[in-house]
């Protein structure tokens, strides 16, 4: 059955929408989000495109349909970060706090972000442009955290090197399900809307931990990921947020001390 919004829902920005869509179903840390509620927020995603939050994929006009038109257009004085000026991987930051992070990575053609985990989080993607390849994986069993040795341990592959092109549709990964572990590979130039819950916090024991895999001949579809350093050389490049300005509520102010990427 349909949904009619009101009037003053329906002339928020996208970004605003997903905003306080994130803010009723992530704002209560003791309740996990219901199915229902995920349906809910990638719905949301999958109406969204680059130009929502801020960024021009070059690919065609902003739709006078879109509801950020009036606040990206050439009238409105806003600009667009340009996709041709993403020469490095690159993170534009548009919101934190202890519930939830939004925030798009970019990327070149060519470009990966390594394997990598999402401890006890759930993380909604959208692609908002271009094509991407995707590795993820997950734990048969997770590995016991121990400061002494490193993460290591069988994974079952959920996507071998799959390519995803926009359109497509928002996907979704749980802490046990989904391929809880990925990495990209870019095939063209592409972006890449992030929503995560609860987000990375080294102090609340969910930091961001890389991980090299190894196929095991006599189990197809397994593999063997074990902890390790980033690649040398590996950043990811900050650029500022140009979307439509986001309100947020009093009681859940941008926490300055997420873990921003330095434009080194």
């Amino acid at each position: 059955m349909a949904v009619a919004f009101p009037p003053h829902i329906m002339a928020l920005s996208k970004v605003q929408r997903l905003y306080d869509a994130c803010d009723v179903v992530f704002s209560s840390p003791a309740a996990a989000p219901t199915l229902g509620e995920i349906r809910w927020l990638q719905n949301i995603l999958d109406g969204m495109e680059a130009a929502d939050v801020g960024i021009d994929d070059g690919e065609k006009p902003t739709s006078s349909s879109s509801s950020s038109d009036d606040e990206l257009s050439p009238k409105s004085g806003r600009c667009l970060l340009p996709a041709p000026a993403f020469t490095r991987i690159t993170y534009v930051h548009i919101h934190q706090c202890d519930d939830f992070s939004i925030g798009v990575f970019c990327f070149p053609a060519g470009a990966t972000l390594p394997l990598h985990d999402h401890p006890e989080m759930v993380v909604l993607s959208k692609l908002l442009y271009g094509s991407v390849r995707v590795r993820s994986y997950d734990w048969v069993a997770a590995p016991s955290p121990s400061p002494s040795r490193r993460k290591c341990g069988l994974a079952r592959v959920v996507a071998a090197d799959v390519v995803r092109r926009t359109p497509c549709q928002a996907s979704v990964l749980f802490p046990r399900s989904g391929g809880n572990l990925h990495a990209f590979t870019a095939v063209t130039p592409c972006a890449i809307l992030d929503v995560l819950t609860p987000p990375y916090s080294e102090d609340h024991g969910r930091p961001s931990t890389y991980f090299t895999d190894v196929p095991v001949p006599s189990l197809p579809g397994f593999a063997v990921l074990e902890e390790t350093d980033l690649p040398e050389g590996f950043t990811v490049a900050g650029a500022p947020y140009l979307g439509p300005e986001l309100t947020v509520d009093m009681d859940d102010d941008d926490d300055d001390d997420y873990d921003s990427y330095d434009d080194e």
